[in-house]
């Protein structure tokens, strides 16, 4: 019967990497394309104006910043919009009269999720490495942090999928939450420069913890913590995935 559920995942899995593969060109070129402008910008025009920062150079410090963005954003942009998809094309119903377990039909979104992250997020070091030189001080932290980002991610996106009621939801908490989050939580600036009280106000930002900690594996620095940083995005995959598994059980928002 396990390896049952591994075929079911495994088929799960593959058809989320061949749809976003098979669009490459919607899917990985753009991140490609606007993280090179953020480095020709941020970094080259702004950058030599502003001088170091935290002992880097200003470039080398949003590097790490700007590929947990890519991550971020693909891996919850991959879940929910498949997911939505598969529910509004009624997909989803065979899954879920399907001799399949939950957890595994919810993994095997999520991996698909994650791949894509990965992914674009490797593009996007690529394309870093041609603007500034990366040393990574804890290659280990680096891996776990950017995947156990991109898994909580993805499960947003896909609690986000079950939610939805048309395509126009799908955009709604990318663009109003996920988007400000993202550019609050020290992609651009460290925390240190900001007031006591806007410092505070940022340590409820959970993006904040997964930037600090990604930046401390490249950099060897951090504004936060990195055990409570770990903690939190761990504290966070747990909650999500809870969640995510809730409401795949009970069918909420997916059944008519």
């Amino acid at each position: 019967m396990k390896g049952l559920y591994f075929i079911a995942f495994k088929s799960i899995v593959i058809k989320e990497i061949t749809r976003f593969t098979r669009i490459w060109i919607q899917t990985l070129l753009p991140p490609a394309i606007t993280m090179t402008l953020y480095f020709l910008i941020f970094g080259n025009l702004v950058g030599s104006r502003i001088g170091l920062m935290g002992g880097v150079s200003y470039m080398e410090f949003i590097a790490p910043g700007l590929i947990m963005m890519a991550v971020i954003t693909n891996s919850y942009a991959n879940v929910a919009s498949s997911f939505f998809s598969a529910k509004f094309q009624r997909n989803l119903e065979e899954l879920l009269v399907a001799p399949v377990p939950h957890y595994v039909m919810i993994g095997g979104y999520v991996a698909g999720g994650v791949a894509r992250g990965l992914l674009v997020g490797l593009i996007v070091t690529v394309v870093a490495m041609c603007f500034v030189d990366l040393h990574l001080q804890h290659p280990l932290l680096v891996v776990v942090t950017v995947f156990l980002t991109s898994v909580l991610f993805a499960l947003g996106g896909l609690i986000n999928a079950v939610f939805a009621r048309n395509f126009d939801d799908i955009s709604i908490i990318p663009t109003f939450v996920l988007t400000p989050l993202t550019y609050l939580g020290g992609v651009f600036y460290s925390l240190s420069l900001l007031p006591d009280f806007w410092r505070g106000v940022s340590a409820l930002n959970p993006i904040v913890y997964m930037i600090n900690v990604f930046r401390y594996g490249f950099l060897g620095f951090a504004d936060i913590s990195v055990g409570l940083s770990v903690a939190v995005i761990i504290g966070f995959c747990a909650g999500l995935w809870l969640l995510a598994y809730y409401l795949v059980s009970r069918g909420i928002g997916l059944r008519t």
